[in-house]
């Protein structure tokens, strides 16, 4: 299967690694349109993938993703090759801020289009997607998209109404969790730990917790209780966290995030 992408920035550049990394398509099956900057011509040296100037070639490929800045989604939409609206080729849009309404708009009601939000992990394929459809979508071009982006991990149907939320967690936390990484980290290194190793330990850490949480089904409350002895010294570690308001801290975030 053919896949073109629009965009080869930090999120193009994610889902174009994460889709070649999976083995499932192969670096000649993407036709990817860059910009002006040399982003992608960079990317292309290092992944092979094939690289257009002209957007009709698009029109060979079985699935359209756009990974550009939400402002350039609307006039790539309206500027479509004629090959591509006429074969109905399905689109999807990663871009947060241009909703489905405004996509039909231009394209028609019926056109096989969809909005994802995706994360930077999408990159290792370990990412989140939160996906909207066009109600009118047909099951095989919805096969077409969920076959392609599964690939890239956890693909989770919403309403488009909570993509915004999606995004924030999902999209954003990423960052946040990078602070965590960083703060735990630089703790070690406090009391003597190199910083490499410092940042081992966590990084694994938090990838066996996550992992835990996963495949157990456990509330979260229920594992750190596992863990957190009376009298002991997780369980103080914890009131710390408790007194300096970690959980407020992370609730604004995600609420600012969203403003």
């Amino acid at each position: 299967m053919k896949i073109g992408v629009y965009g080869a920035g930090n999120m193009g550049s994610a889902i174009i690694e994460g889709l070649i990394r999976s083995k499932e398509v192969q670096p000649s099956d993407l036709f990817i349109k860059g910009g002006k900057s040399q982003t992608a011509e960079n990317l292309q040296r290092k992944l092979g993938f094939t690289l257009v100037e002209q957007e009709e070639r698009l029109a060979e490929t079985t699935l359209i993703l756009i990974a550009v800045h939400p402002d350039g989604v609307l006039p790539i939409l309206d500027q479509l090759p004629e090959k591509i609206t006429k074969e109905k080729i399905p689109i999807v849009s990663v871009a947060a801020g241009v909703d489905l309404p405004d996509m039909t708009a231009i394209l028609g009601e019926d056109y096989p289009i969809a909005h994802c939000i995706p994360n930077t992990p999408v990159r290792v394929n370990e990412g989140v997607l939160g996906i909207s459809y066009n109600p009118l979508i047909t099951p095989e071009a919805k096969q077409v998209i969920d076959r392609t982006l599964a690939q890239l991990g956890t693909m989770i149907e919403i309403d488009e109404s909570l993509l915004e939320v999606v995004s924030a967690v999902a999209g954003s936390a990423p960052a946040f969790v990078d602070i965590f990484i960083e703060a735990l980290a630089d703790s070690a290194v406090l009391h003597g730990v190199n910083r490499q190793l410092a940042y081992q330990i966590v990084e694994q850490m938090i990838k066996g917790t996550a992992a835990l949480a996963l495949q157990s089904g456990q509330h979260p409350a229920v594992l750190k209780d596992a863990v957190t002895s009376p009298g002991g010294t997780t369980i103080k570690g914890v009131a710390a966290l408790e007194k300096n308001g970690l959980r407020y801290a992370v609730i604004e975030a995600v609420n600012e995030t969203l403003k």
